[in-house]
């Protein structure tokens, strides 16, 4: 079913681009055709993480005259968190962002199987 979809889309796209009932619909200023590459856009940021540990070691450092020794708890709450938030991002870079591959490897896939590059 869906290839017959796809059939009559390139059919109607045709009948667009020709110009057998006088002008041409559509006029376009470049090929219709897929680019083998892909935009190398860098992945959102994702949510800030370790707040309140900072917010807690900041608080303490302020009441203690920014003695490292005297938050030593603070700090080991906070560089826990760190760690385990850098564990986490890399667990979930190893999958894919969201369904989506990398744009590199999409590049990379795209040159190792290029599209046709005719017109419909």
């Amino acid at each position: 079913m869906a290839a017959q979809g796809g059939i009559l889309f390139q059919e109607k796209v045709s009948r667009l681009l020709s110009g057998h009932n006088g002008k041409p619909v559509l006029k376009p200023n470049r090929t219709l055709a897929l680019k083998d590459a892909v935009a190398n856009r860098k992945p959102k940021k994702g949510e800030a993480t370790c707040i309140t540990e900072m917010s807690f070691l900041m608080v303490c450092w302020k009441q203690n005259n920014f003695v490292d020794g005297l938050c030593s708890n603070e700090m080991n709450s906070f560089y826990s968190c760190v760690k385990k938030a850098a564990m986490k991002s890399k667990s979930d870079q190893t999958t894919s962002q969201g369904g989506r591959l990398h744009p590199k490897l999409a590049t990379t896939l795209l040159k190792r199987y290029p599209n046709l590059r005719t017109e419909i």
